[in-house]
């Protein structure tokens, strides 16, 4: 017994953990709830209006609302579904990818949407309606009120960064803050609400006052351009971590601080596994074998590599 205790104590201190802090509740999970709580409120309001006062422009617009308040909770399932499964055995390297699975498919809904916007506004070229100016601005306003406040609730995370930008896998990972690609998608949903309110403001001003009731359709597919621009960037940054995707800037720096006269890597695979956190596995050829603990050292320890498994292979080991 004393020895089966001793043998469990001695695993113990090998064993890594797989949670990722995935167990832990993320920042984003919180601020996209308030938003769907508002988006959602917003939508009741504009849908019992609409049928009360028999207003199209209204109806329409909590019906757009109830379909980003539907990609909004992706993204929070993502969030929960991967905190309560963190520490689930069955997923090998924890269930940080569940964040670049929630960020892909709500780039997916993106780019849905942008495709539904062109349809309609195409549509609406071609069979031009009546628009009651008045109604329709006001509640363009209004949106944009609350679309705005969205924006500013889950910005934080996101000023100063490209949405387009493809090099996740390059940057710092300390830097990295845009790793939430939840998150990121969250985001993208009320900022194209928010454009969306802003261009058909503009475009209704215009018709309004100079009889220009194309522009109104036209801001539709210009809207809807942009909003794919976000939605190719995303899917770009999220199926690259999906794909295991090798981190190239980051292998040159363990290559670099791993390699010399006598080391040599003969394989190496480092990919993203959580927001910012990598997993790296490593095999190295020596003439004069050092300890793996040893090689680990080497190692950059600001670049997130929290899963490290080397293997070390003398010259000699092999006669041909």
């Amino acid at each position: 017994m004393v020895q089966e205790i001793m043998n469990n104590q001695t695993i113990s201190r090998w064993q890594q953990p797989h949670t990722f802090n995935q167990d832990k509740k993320q920042p984003g999970e919180k601020r996209t709830v308030w938003v769907i709580v508002i988006t959602a409120t917003m939508m009741v309001v504009e849908i019992s209006a609409g049928i009360l006062f028999g207003s199209m422009a209204l109806l329409a617009d909590g019906l757009h609302m109830a379909s980003h308040a539907a990609a909004l909770l992706i993204s929070v399932f993502a969030y929960v579904y991967a905190r309560r499964h963190a520490k689930d055995a069955k997923y090998s390297f924890g269930t940080g990818k569940v964040n670049a699975l929630g960020g892909f498919s709500g780039a997916i809904l993106l780019g849905v949407f942008a495709l539904m916007m062109v349809w309609e506004s195409v549509d609406r070229l071609i069979h031009p309606v009546s628009i009651a100016f008045n109604q329709a601005i006001s509640v363009a306003v209004l949106g944009l009120i609350v679309n705005g406040v969205s924006v500013f609730i889950l910005g934080d995370h996101h000023s100063g960064h490209d949405s387009t930008d493809h090099t996740h896998h390059t940057d710092h990972p300390s830097n990295d803050s845009h790793h939430d690609h939840n998150l990121r998608a969250a985001y993208f949903h009320v900022l194209a609400d928010a454009l969306t309110s802003i261009t058909a403001i503009f475009a209704l001003l215009i018709a309004k006052y100079f009889g220009l009731n194309w522009m109104d359709p036209m801001m539709g597919i210009v809207g809807a351009i942009l909003i794919t621009r976000w939605s190719v960037g995303l899917i770009g940054a999220t199926s690259g971590i999906l794909l295991d995707e090798q981190a190239e800037q980051l292998v040159e720096m363990v290559r670099t601080s791993i390699e010399n006269q006598n080391d040599k890597i003969c394989d190496l695979h480092l990919w993203l596994i959580a927001p910012n956190i990598y997993s790296l596995v490593l095999s190295i050829v020596s003439d004069d074998p050092k300890s793996p603990d040893e090689y680990k050292q080497r190692l950059p320890h600001d670049l997130g590599l929290e899963h490290i498994t080397i293997e070390v292979n003398p010259v000699n080991a092999h006669n041909d």
